[in-house]
């Protein structure tokens, strides 16, 4: 899986590398252990010294209308926070941490105010102009 992130290091690309569980795995209280192995399979150990960014996209959330809750979003980007500076060093307190699951107008600001949430990877709300104004309105 990091062979992908280091193709777009060679193309001079940032990469961002997504990582989220399904509902199975969340109602199995997995989450946090799927994507810490998630992470660690898909971050090259060359990415210590490149610009990436990391995209929390829980399956189950994506174009459901459902979204985890506020603590749900911050135990796992509270854990991939953690693991990238374990791995990397305190450098890593920088690397953007996107929050993608469901993001919308109602929920923009209360995900963007989260723990470690960086910025949002808007889906399907991107594609009505009216909805990712409101996004990046209620973001700011």
């Amino acid at each position: 899986m990091a062979a992908k992130a280091e193709a777009a290091f060679r193309a001079k690309l940032v990469p961002i590398i997504c990582v989220g569980e399904d509902l199975d795995q969340r109602d199995a209280g997995k989450a946090v252990a799927i994507v810490s192995e998630q992470l660690a399979k898909s971050v090259p150990d060359t990415a210590a010294t490149r610009e990436f960014v990391i995209a929390y996209e829980p399956v189950w959330a994506i174009g459901t209308g459902r979204t985890p809750t506020m603590e749900q979003v911050e135990e796992v980007h509270d854990c991939i926070r953690s693991a990238l500076i374990e791995r990397f060093g305190e450098g890593q307190g920088e690397t953007r941490l996107l929050y993608g699951g469901s993001v919308k107008p109602a929920n923009a600001a209360e995900l963007m105010n989260a723990r470690n949430v960086d910025g949002a990877l808007v889906g399907g709300a991107s594609l009505k102009a009216e909805d990712f104004l409101a996004i990046a309105r209620n973001s700011a």
